[in-house]
């Protein structure tokens, strides 16, 4: 029998099929993907959030715990659990070594990628590149892997794991760990979740899914029939604006749209609805999503002209360009008449100020909602551009409820031998909201911490079962 059974394929997974086997236990991986798609979300990742107490090798300056859960307590509105949280932002500090053990490089802050140099650590090669590295680790350490491997359900004898069923056949371990990610590949899990709106649109039917089609979320609902506490609100989630053709499943972080705090956002009915400049983009990137899903039809445009270009990650489309508004209106097939009123009324707004994209600087509007508090320029310069922006979910939030012991959670009490990370538990962390790089410390911390528990649950088990013996 395997000591460890890990169910997932990202990074969460890895890391904790690294740990359980250098603790010591054999471990089986079953990652649902086929090979060239294994990784789940972790593949379309580019860099991790961490606290250091000076500058460090790829990170600039000083970035302290105070200010990581600051920074985390702002974007979740509270909704965190401060002891995990704080055992997250400092994990953060301590898990690059062990990384770079593991084949992980690093790399600088990417030139386009805002305000991150300070906060995150760039991997070489980005997220498929890590994944590759764990991969190529666990081989060498003896991890088996097996590929086109979904779960099918879990068998439990009362809060204990026992085994796994895969296409009917059932493969027993003495701990496990559940890494397999949320539900946002699930169709029809969205639309339930979501609903119908008040326009009668159910708003799941538009959104794009930025990651892995196969996290359907099966082990997700099947721990919840089994009784498991759970986490999080269905409809929360990594959500992010993405380029309205981008594919529906895969597309990553080269479709997502970056200049939103460079311009303003308009939706079908050529109206203003947020504030554009409300803070740094790494801190409200993950908000727009949620913002477009509450729109007309769910679709929104990013407004810029020529000096934005230049400014932020060039994502993979070329936006709608055009040398006037009336024209740019006309061929995002919006109304000309109440886009150009829109456009003046903001220009009109615009208050004279020092602009600096790397601060929160004083280019504000006056007497517009709403306001755009950062970063308001006249958008006066040809040529213009419009980007058709959709709601693109990365992870879902609704998870698996534990502690920092990383254990799955029944009526309260802890499993003896059941463990989880990543997207599957992220809720605990992210009630709402996002700031860059979280996830993947996130899955870091909790992958290592599963992977360490799952390896000393099995040497817990196996010396209970000597002493039952001998007596």
């Amino acid at each position: 029998m395997i000591d460890v059974l890990v169910i997932g394929g990202g990074n969460a997974a890895l890391c904790a099929a690294l740990m359980a086997r250098e603790a010591g236990a054999s471990v089986l991986m079953l990652e649902a993907s086929p090979r060239a798609w294994r990784g789940g979300n972790s593949q379309h990742t580019r860099n991790l959030r961490c606290m250091h107490e000076a500058p460090q090798d790829v990170l600039a300056d000083a970035y302290t715990e105070e200010e990581f859960w600051q920074d985390l307590l702002k974007v979740t509105g509270g909704q965190t659990d401060e002891t995990l949280a704080r055992l997250v932002i400092r994990a953060s500090a301590t898990c690059r070594d062990w990384m770079r053990r593991h084949g992980v490089e690093f790399q600088p802050s990417l030139s386009g990628a805002l305000h991150t140099a300070r906060t995150n650590a760039f991997f070489m090669g980005g997220g498929k590149a890590l994944v590759n590295a764990y991969y190529r680790s666990a081989m060498q350490l003896g991890v088996q892997v097996r590929y086109d491997a979904p779960v099918d359900r879990i068998e439990l004898d009362g809060r204990r794991f026992v085994a796994a069923l895969v296409k009917g056949e059932r493969i027993e371990a003495r701990s496990c760990v559940l890494a397999a990610g949320g539900f946002e590949s699930n169709r029809a899990w969205l639309r339930e979740a979501w609903g119908r709106n008040a326009r009668g649109e159910y708003p799941a039917d538009n959104f794009l899914i930025r990651g892995t089609r196969f996290n359907t979320g099966t082990l997700l609902r099947g721990m919840m029939d089994a009784g498991a506490d759970t986490v999080g609100d269905p409809t929360q989630a990594h959500m992010v604006a993405i380029d309205a053709r981008a594919p529906l499943y895969d597309g990553g972080i080269c479709t997502r749209i970056d200049c939103v705090s460079l311009g303003i956002a308009v939706n079908r009915d050529a109206e203003r609805f947020y504030d554009e400049g409300e803070d740094f983009w790494p801190k409200r990137y993950a908000i727009w999503g949620r913002l477009v899903a509450q729109q007309p039809g769910q679709i929104a445009y990013s407004i810029i002209d020529a000096k934005a270009v230049g400014r932020f990650m060039p994502p993979v489309f070329p936006g709608v360009k055009a040398a006037s508004l009336p024209e740019l209106a006309r061929r995002l097939d919006l109304d000309e008449a109440r886009f150009v009123q829109t456009l003046h009324a903001y220009n009109a707004a615009c208050r004279p100020g020092h602009f600096d994209h790397a601060r929160l600087d004083d280019c504000r509007t006056e007497g517009l909602t709403p306001a755009k508090t950062h970063w308001a320029r006249p958008i006066d310069t040809p040529p213009f551009f419009g980007y058709a922006l959709r709601p693109g979910v990365t992870f879902t939030y609704l998870g698996l409820k534990t502690d920092e012991t990383a254990a799955v959670h029944f009526g309260g009490q802890r499993s003896p031998n059941l463990f989880v990370a990543g997207e599957m538990m992220a809720g605990n962390v992210l009630g709402k909201g996002y700031t860059a790089g979280v996830g993947m410390s996130i899955g870091t911390a909790f992958g290592r911490i599963a992977g360490t528990r799952a390896a000393h649950a099995v040497r817990q088990g196996t010396a209970q079962g000597a002493t039952h013996a001998a007596a």
